[in-house]
């Protein structure tokens, strides 16, 4: 009997958790011998009596063949656990790998660079166009935008990776077999048939709040980094910032209006020591050596035709920059802008008549102004 087939056996045996795993493995226990097993061998590694009765049962060989058999019998989801060579290396050598992984889609992505992207589940139309705006400029460079498919900044994400034919993974926090949200099914299927979804969770495990941290660390894990896009200060976003900290991956972040609350959990990141990200470039020079081969200068040219054209968003001066963000909240007159930017009043005229010039804005009747 493979191995493999007992880790897997375990790992779906209800009671039993990843940490009691692990140290069966670095105790040298996984072999064939666990076939064998009572359960008073069972309950000498520390578990319940029920808990042993279903081991007994689930790791016997007529039992674990009828498991390879029923795998093999739905070819739409593969099985993989850290035994595989397709097990994918990033997440292997994260700090908490989990055991075994169930996959939908093109597992090929996994020997793709990627970037995780993550965020509030109610945006801000800030927050949604920085979205979609920094994962189309990921995906075009050949980066695989790793999310959770959640709602909000995850699932927007998710669309823009594959609207640009970009590659993307979901990773869920339930069994393959229940979507959550509910309202994501039609992303689900593209997303399997187009990107790749998986999880560490066996077919039949529902949402609950506890598991959802634990899916943040393996979107990390896969990751060069991790590009947190609107988060508050409470997100469950800056969880998936704190395990790419522990995995000695790199955290980005996407500053915001200060004053919004959608901003604060981005803004902490930066005075953390957070990169501060405006645009898809300012994380593709940090991997340019990961790039593949053909696209890694394409960033590059892209700035050129910037430098070019002062009037790109990402050359702005970084007041007319920060003004602009307010302005992309909606129309605000100027006495609201005011009190937004706490400028003086000779300061925001000029700031405004410099993106006005630079066809950034524009002043519709009543001094009210707006993004183009």
């Amino acid at each position: 009997m493979d191995i493999r087939w007992l880790l897997i056996a375990l790992h779906e045996t209800k009671g039993v958790g990843r940490k009691s795993i692990s140290r069966m493995i670095s105790d040298g226990l996984l072999t064939e011998e666990m076939m064998e097993w009572g359960n008073r061998e069972w309950e000498a590694q520390g578990f319940q009596v029920e808990i042993s009765k279903r081991l007994v049962q689930n790791l016997s060989e007529t039992a674990l063949l009828m498991k390879q058999k029923e795998k093999e019998c739905d070819p739409a989801v593969q099985t993989l656990t850290l035994l595989d060579q397709d097990y994918p290396a990033m997440l292997k050598e994260s700090p908490d790998p989990p055991h075994v992984l169930y996959a939908r889609g093109n597992i090929g992505l996994f020997s793709s660079p990627a970037i995780a992207m993550v965020g509030t589940r109610v945006p801000t139309a800030y927050g949604k166009k920085m979205g979609e705006m920094l994962a189309r400029g990921l995906c075009e460079e050949g980066l695989t935008v790793i999310s959770g498919l959640a709602r909000g900044i995850d699932s927007i994400c998710h669309e823009a990776a594959l609207l640009c034919g970009g590659g993307t993974i979901a990773v869920m926090a339930t069994g393959m077999d229940i979507v959550y949200p509910p309202e994501n099914r039609s992303l689900f299927i593209r997303m399997a048939k187009d990107g790749l979804v998986i999880t560490e969770y066996p077919p039949g495990t529902k949402p609950h709040p506890g598991l959802f941290p634990q899916r943040n660390r393996i979107i990390a894990g896969l990751s060069l980094g991790t590009l947190v896009v609107e988060a508050d200060e409470r997100s469950g976003s800056l969880i998936t910032a704190d395990a790419a900290l522990d995995a000695g991956r790199d955290v980005f972040a996407v500053p915001g209006q200060v004053t919004s609350p959608k901003s604060r959990g981005a803004l902490h990141l930066i005075r953390q020591g957070a990169k501060m990200v405006c645009e898809a470039a300012d994380i593709l020079e940090e991997y340019d050596s990961w790039l593949p081969k053909g696209l890694k200068n394409t960033y590059n040219r892209e700035r050129q035709v910037q430098e070019a054209s002062p009037c790109k968003e990402g050359h702005l001066t970084t007041d007319e920059l920060r003004l602009y963000h307010i302005l992309e909240q909606g129309p605000f007159t100027l006495d609201e802008l005011l009190q937004h930017s706490r400028w003086d009043f000779g300061h925001l005229h000029s700031v405004l008549l410099s993106l006005i010039i630079k066809k950034q804005i524009t002043q519709l009747p009543g001094a009210i102004y707006k993004t183009i």
